[in-house]
């Protein structure tokens, strides 16, 4: 049985910054709001679209405590994992305390060639430190950023120790026959990063996607998932896709973004990012107009 209502087409949503970096909140959830009311079953807050290993925890905590005032907690999943246990800990209980739906944890990324023991030892502190917040997890697989996969045997365990605890996953690996594998866990939602994926969702057992071009393409993205075998909005979904993922993905976003609300404001982006180039937008604009997939 699933342990949350997560499903369906969830954005990756970008968090705004100020010009001295701070989260700016207002325009966080003036977006949050946007996706939500256009196309969004859900949302991804603070996950690698929302800058969140950008941010130090304080400043994540006050995004979460702002999501969860003014956005409905149950349509919201939010990423807690950093390197170090005790942060995680404190972030994925606060999650909890809030009422998010659940949270999204990576693996601790600094250390490489780690095995699947190791892997659990660090998991099974995490929620046996949260089962007075017990709320659920889901694995966040990023193996291009983190360099740590999480193998299809890891999950099955980690889901057969905590049952109760354990959702599913979302899969960044862009390897949907990962992700098919991954699915067959019973009671393990799987959520590919790609929504082209949404095609494949009934057959492979997928739960839905999370997506950062979601966050922009919302209105399209909902319209395929209700409707996954048209084959023009397929063609649609891939086409946006591909133009928006040709550029670095987070300033692309953001720009995208700062298009939809008519806020150049939306397009800062915290180091080692960049905002896109004059040319890049330009070049961005003639391949995909963003206004008309509402």
């Amino acid at each position: 049985m699933a342990l949350t209502g997560l499903r369906g087409v969830i954005a990756a949503v970008p968090t705004p910054v100020t010009a001295e970096g701070e989260p700016d909140i207002a325009r966080f959830l003036r977006h949050a709001s946007w996706a939500l009311a256009n196309g969004c079953h859900a949302l991804n807050v603070l996950g690698t679209t929302g800058e969140a290993n950008s941010f130090s925890a304080d400043q994540r905590k006050a995004v979460m405590s702002a999501a969860a005032a003014e956005l409905d907690t149950s349509r919201l999943m939010v990423g807690t994992g950093t390197p170090d246990l005790a942060t995680t800990i404190a972030l994925t209980r606060y999650a909890c305390e809030l009422g998010f739906a659940a949270a999204l944890v990576l693996p601790p990324y600094y250390y490489k060639g780690v095995s699947d023991d190791g892997l659990f030892a660090w998991f099974e502190r995490l929620i046996l430190a949260t089962r007075d917040t017990p709320g659920p997890v889901y694995l966040y697989n990023f193996p291009q950023l983190t360099g740590v996969p999480f193998s299809v045997e890891f999950a099955r365990r980690l889901k057969t120790a905590f049952p109760d605890r354990i959702a599913g996953a979302k899969d960044s690996s862009g390897d949907l026959a990962y992700a098919s594998r991954l699915a067959e866990i019973p009671g393990f939602d799987v959520f590919p990063s790609s929504e082209a994926s949404i095609a494949k969702a009934a057959a492979e057992g997928y739960a839905g996607c999370i997506s950062a071009t979601v966050s922009v393409t919302a209105p399209l993205v909902g319209r395929f998932w209700a409707h996954p075998q048209d084959a023009a909005l397929a063609a649609k979904v891939a086409e946006a896709r591909s133009a928006i993922a040709a550029y670095p993905l987070v300033p692309a976003v953001k720009h995208l973004t700062a298009v939809i609300h008519d806020d150049p404001s939306f397009e800062r982006v915290l180091p080692p990012h960049l905002p896109l180039t004059e040319a890049q937008k330009a070049a961005l604009a003639g391949a995909i107009d963003v206004n008309r997939l509402l």
